[in-house]
């Protein structure tokens, strides 16, 4: 917050150590519909959501950020607060598609927790905005589980007593089945509504009424319309707008259905603000890797400042298959593009082949990015492009990327599918040794522990465990309460892929994964295994290692798996352990887990 003095009018030196004053945010209602005051003043959200740059965010007339978790988050308030941006900061809410359950006291209460550390954490931020609890988390079908709305208003009611100085949201995935009535009777201590809205987002202050929508709401996600909203071409995908006419759809949608709102809508954030991968590279980006930026942004900055941008992105007017979208292996196919700049400025074409998502993602899970194809271009014009396709049967999209020399760019793809068997690709290399689990955790495993299975509600899992680690100042602890039935937990690759997704690790050259373990009293019976997916899925591991029924000593001890002569060339599970009922409660630990030469 900036001071003045004022005899010159010039901005004055800070007093040293003084931190900026916490923000104040409040709902206001008019006789013209609701309003958001910030610091006493109204406050219409035009925001974003993604990790793209917040300067470009900023200088295109944005003012604030959204985020889906509050993890890590001080760098990127600072760094709003510094650009005069505020951030909506989401708590996230467990999925019950991702192993959650709103009955299962431990798992609330721990979210609870998360909750309540965050609030302590950011509610004196000055960038802070509002409080976004959950995203989606009432799943796709009716929004009808009574036990994630009385999660969803325990949150809000825990905010509003930490911190009386902003206003709490939900974001719901859309407003279908009984999500606005059970929201509104169920959750009184959530002021706002926010909603994922992508298709129906023009009719949606008109379907929000009729849907019993009385509490103001914020468009959280808006862009294209999702790939489940578009036909399917002749072989099951759905063909991607061009990012000129996404532009177009932007537009449409935010004056329908932000501005034309009739005063309940408090404003939107964009998606997605930044580069990401879901169905394609390209469907929900509003930039692209390198940070150029795609036409959905001059629409934006236009119906942000009300002024267009001094230099605009190039267009694709036409990008075209000669012949069938469904062609043998290797055959040489071509395609034609059609484009032009506002400006005349000079444009540049960058031609991708990259494989098709063998299955998609659900709620913008996180998702592999599919294989590119570099060799397969054998003519690379800014007009036409000559491919040969892969040997390997299955989906692929040749994407156009055009750009000028002012930072905006252009983007489009044609789907085309190669009749044949699919032969599917190696993991990624590994670098020996690859670490599972050490003292730190790692930062960024390369297997992550989300496959949960058996009977979960009788499993706990510690991940940094201080008790007598084996190295380090901690280690897994493991513990199964029930005497009979059994669990287990897979570290898999993507998280949550039990085999219909590409991922694993090419770990050729490893010759045993090693782990150090050990029982809280001795006698625990536990099996431990790697490479668990079999043919039968559509991904599945190309190596499987196995130690049956280990009996644990009270002292930690090293244990090995021999993967000599295995084809290590894709592991999707990296480890695994399952436990047995054994008539007591079982506690075991875990340490130094890799893959070694």
């Amino acid at each position: 917050m900036a001071l003045f003095c004022a005899a010159v009018n010039a901005p004055c030196a800070a007093e040293p150590n003084q931190p900026p004053a916490p923000s104040t945010v409040r709902l206001v209602e008019t006789a013209r519909g609701f309003v958001l005051e910030r610091q006493g003043k109204p406050f219409f959200i035009r925001g974003a959501g993604g990790h793209g740059s917040l300067d470009l965010l900023a200088k295109s007339g944005g003012n604030s950020i959204r985020t889906w978790s509050a993890d890590h988050l001080e760098s990127l308030l600072d760094e709003a607060h510094h650009l005069g941006l505020t951030v909506t900061v989401g708590l996230w809410l467990g999925h019950e598609r991702h192993g959650f359950s709103y009955n299962d006291a431990d798992q609330v209460a721990q979210q609870i927790e998360a909750a309540r550390a965050a609030i302590f954490r950011y509610r004196d931020h000055p960038a802070l905005l509002l409080w976004g609890i959950g995203n989606e988390m009432e799943g796709y079908g009716n929004g009808d589980n009574a036990a994630i709305w009385s999660a969803v208003n325990n949150l809000a009611a825990l905010a509003k007593k930490l911190d009386p100085h902003h206003p709490t949201m939900t974001v719901i995935a859309e407003i279908g089945g009984d999500r606005v009535r059970n929201l509104h009777r169920l959750c009184p201590d959530i002021d706002i509504v926010g909603i994922n809205s992508y298709g129906g987002l023009s009719s949606l202050p008109e379907r929000y009424r009729k849907a019993g929508g009385v509490k103001p709401f914020v468009v959280a996600e808006f862009g294209p319309p999702g790939r489940w909203e578009v036909e399917a071409n002749s072989w099951g995908v759905a063909p991607e707008p061009t990012s000129t006419a996404k532009a177009d759809i932007y537009r449409e949608g935010y004056q329908k259905g932000i501005l034309g709102s009739g005063g309940l809508c408090l404003g939107s954030y964009a998606f997605y603000w930044g580069n990401k991968q879901e169905g394609t590279a390209t469907w929900f980006g509003m930039l692209l890797p390198d940070g150029s930026r795609l036409a959905p942004v001059d629409v934006l900055q236009e119906l942000w400042t009300g002024r267009p941008p001094l230099n605009f992105c190039p267009r694709i007017l036409e990008l075209h298959l000669a012949g069938h979208d469904q062609i043998k292996p290797e055959t040489i196919v071509r395609a034609f593009l059609k484009t032009s700049d506002p400006e005349d400025d000079p444009l540049r074409v960058q031609w991708v082949l990259q494989g098709e998502p063998l299955v998609y993602s659900t709620g913008g899970d996180e998702e592999e990015s599919p294989p590119t194809y570099p060799e397969a271009i054998l003519k690379n014009g800014p007009t036409q492009c000559e491919v040969r396709l892969p040997r390997s049967g299955g989906g692929y999209r040749l994407h156009a990327f055009v750009h000028d020399n002012h930072g905006g760019a252009a983007s489009a793809n044609i789907p085309l599918f190669v009749q044949g068997p699919v032969i599917l690709p190696r993991g990624r290399p590994a670098t020996l040794p690859l670490v599972l689990y050490d003292e730190a955790g790692t930062s960024s495993p390369p297997f992550v522990p989300s496959g949960w299975m058996g009977n979960l509600k009788a499993l706990k899992f510690q991940t940094d465990c201080p008790q007598q680690p084996h190295s380090g100042k901690t280690c897994l602890r493991i513990e199964y309460t029930a005497t009979d039935g059994w669990a287990g937990i897979v570290w898999q690759h993507p998280a949550n892929d039990w085999g219909n997704r590409l991922g694993g690790w090419d770990l050729a050259g490893a010759k045993r994964l090693t782990f150090w373990a050990r029982g809280q009293v001795g006698g625990e019976t536990v099996t431990f295994e790697l490479g668990i997916l079999g043919k039968e899925k559509k991904v599945f591991d190309t190596a499987r290692g196995k130690l049956d029924q280990v009996v644990l000593t009270e002292t930690w001890r090293r244990y090995s798996i021999d993967l000599r002569a295995k084809d290590l060339s894709r592991i999707k599970t990296g480890f695994a352990f399952v436990i047995n009922g054994q008539e007591r409660p079982v506690v075991f630990y875990l340490d130094d887990i890799q893959y070694a030469e």
